[in-house]
């Protein structure tokens, strides 16, 4: 089976992602590439990017790329844990997010996720574990 191309993933963004408008760039099971402008939809009431949309954006991002990789061997993936530190706001512009893979488990995956904003500064990061069961 072929892998999906960026597009027909950003196509088929649903749900939530849909809602606060995850765009994804680039994705293999080492890394994934990804984007959200900001809107004040998404901002709490300080003006500052809302803390769960940096949680939805990783979640999003580590589970798809680690599904995408698992699902041949008729396995699923799901998140398990997700911290976020907050370095920094963002007020204004887009939310660039580039998440890399630690560890391959056999039931595990664990990956980091550094935000950053128009100007290239970190802003953000977050550890996510996603749990890898099969697809009973």
């Amino acid at each position: 089976m072929a892998e999906p191309t960026v597009s027909e993933l950003n196509h088929a963004v649903q749900g939530f992602d849909r809602l606060y408008g995850l765009q994804l760039l680039a994705y293999d099971e080492r890394e994934v590439r990804a984007q959200v402008a900001v809107r004040d939809e998404l901002k709490q009431p300080a003006g500052l990017l809302h803390g769960g949309v940096y949680a939805a954006i990783a979640e999003s991002m580590a589970s798809l790329a680690t599904a995408l990789a698992v699902m041949g061997e008729g396995s699923m993936a799901m998140g398990l844990s997700n911290s976020t530190s907050f370095l920094r706001p963002i007020t204004e512009g887009v939310v660039h997010a580039h998440a890399t893979r630690l560890h391959r488990g056999r039931t595990t995956w664990v990956w980091d996720v550094r935000f950053s904003d128009d100007a290239g500064r970190t802003c953000a990061v977050t550890r996510m574990t996603i749990a890898v069961r099969g697809a009973s």
